[in-house]
């Protein structure tokens, strides 16, 4: 639905679990009036507040956590009188119309009793014209990896060995920081070890843990295992997980998401590029954090079989957009790389560029369709060359989807991502109960085509998130497509 120029009122009464530092708002575009961000503050942002975000007072001087409120927004001329329990907390000037709006619970469950708006507004037309098949109640594709009641489980990342069923697992005790937990799989992925004995420096990890499968230039095979933030760690495994090095700094940097992505690279055996971001925080030992806030995509190289990696280089930095969480992959002909980009503002759905000489240079960056706009996109090729990425539906804040914040994933060609197409189908893997708090994924593909999908989520209401993972074919997928 889309408000058009001219005068409205709209009216919700509401309210919020787990208000707390959720950032939990309301939207018009791409503008949000935050009900709680992170400082506790309610909070503005977008351009209808101008260019900065905008932090006002505590919100429990507004109303108290947990209660039921009632929120009007009324425009009357040109002016937006934001209010709650009818008291104005701010008032924008515009006299445009707005593509969307609604709620962002984000880290928050938004509850409504009520919802009108009297004014003119007309359908939109949806974002997405794929269809979804939904997997959510295919209890028979699931396994729980490890839950642990009261305590948040997030952020996995899969490794699969040569052998085609043995699989690592590594996630943190807490979002993002904790100690990093370990757990191993013999037969593909359909069982699950107990948590295995880590090195103590496990224990420190201050970001969520990634591993990947490398290989040096005489040939010896190795697993690595990244930390990041500030300063970046790996750990080196000799024995495909047997056993493993402390976490050990790679150099005098640090990032958001180390490693995003690692691809081996055809200049040589050996060779490998990775891939992070860092919003000026932790890439040098003091913050540099810039106003407005600069996201900047990062890339650093090893050629020694991922034990050593260059002083990472700027692939771009942007404050308009802020790309981040990259995911590359590489061309059916191995010719070209694709990196998917997360947009972390919310103002454009997420950006891809390419590479087709090696990583040594990339194209602008350009908006993807909104069937494959979100978080963290992991992708990996099924039997037939199609592709399957899985990743957490994050559109623009202007655009609407029907699983937001759930875990999904798309299949299509990865001539889809060149053309800009929205691709074949999509696929809502698991519904997540609360806001947008899931889906950092693993993607595994056994020798018969099986998808093993892992990530967290808060897969039952008012728990905290468990790991997970999702089993399925793509023929399996086409069967359940052609049905009515």
């Amino acid at each position: 639905m889309r408000i058009l120029p001219g005068d409205f009122h709209l009216k919700a009464r509401l309210r919020i679990l787990d208000q707390k530092n959720s950032a939990a708002s309301f939207f018009l575009g791409s503008s949000h009036f935050g009900f709680e961000g992170a400082r506790g503050t309610l909070f503005l942002n977008g351009p209808l507040f101008g260019k900065a975000l905008r932090l006002l007072g505590p919100s429990t001087d507004s109303f108290n956590r947990g209660d039921w409120i009632t929120l009007d927004v009324v425009r009357r001329g040109p002016i937006i009188d934001f209010r709650i329990d009818d008291k104005s907390i701010t008032t924008a000037r515009s006299e445009a119309g707005f593509d969307r709006f609604g709620f962002s619970p984000w880290r928050s469950t938004i509850q409504l009793a009520e919802f009108s708006i009297r004014g003119q507004v007309e359908p939109v037309k949806p974002a997405i014209t794929l269809p979804t098949i939904d997997l959510d109640g295919h209890a028979h594709r699931q396994v729980t990896i490890d839950r642990e009641p009261g305590q948040y489980l997030g952020h996995p990342t899969t490794c699969l060995l040569e052998d085609g069923k043995t699989l690592l697992c590594v996630y943190p005790r807490g979002h993002g920081r904790g100690a990093v937990l370990y757990k191993r799989s013999r037969d593909g992925g359909k069982t699950w070890s107990r948590r295995l004995p880590t090195p103590a420096s496990w224990a420190s990890s201050k970001e969520t843990p990634t591993l990947h499968r490398v290989i040096g230039p005489d040939g010896r095979k190795r697993i690595i295992m990244w930390s990041g933030l500030y300063p970046a760690r790996l750990a080196v495994s000799e024995n495909d997980g047997a056993s493993w090095s402390e976490l050990k700094p790679a150099g005098a940097w640090g990032g958001i998401v180390v490693m995003g992505a690692l691809v081996p690279l055809r200049t040589g055996p050996g060779q490998y590029m990775a891939f992070f971001h860092d919003d000026g925080r932790f890439f040098t030992a003091r913050p540099r954090k810039r106003s407005p806030v600069v996201f900047t995509l990062y890339k650093t190289r090893s050629t020694d079989g991922g034990l050593t990696w260059s002083v990472p280089r700027p692939i771009l930095a942007r404050s308009d957009v802020h790309l981040c969480e990259p995911g590359v992959i590489r061309s059916p002909d191995g010719k070209q790389l694709a990196c998917l980009l997360r947009e972390n503002s919310r103002r454009k759905n997420s950006h891809v560029i390419f590479s087709d000489n090696e990583g040594h240079s990339w194209s602008q960056p350009r908006e993807l369709p909104a069937a494959l706009s979100g978080d963290r996109h992991t992708g990996k090729y099924g039997p037939d060359g199609r592709l399957l990425i899985s990743f957490r539906d994050r559109p623009a804040s202007n655009v609407d989807t029907p699983s937001v914040g759930d875990w999904v994933a798309w299949v299509g060609r990865y001539e889809d991502l060149v053309a800009g197409r929205e691709g074949q189908y999509r696929v809502r893997l698991k519904d997540n109960t609360k806001g947008a708090d899931c889906a950092y994924p693993g993607v595994e593909v056994l020798p018969d085509g099986t998808f093993v999908l892992t990530t967290y989520g808060h897969w039952t209401a008012g728990e905290p998130p468990w790991i997970l993972s999702v089993r399925l074919k793509l023929k399996e997928l086409d069967q359940l497509a052609r049905q009515p």
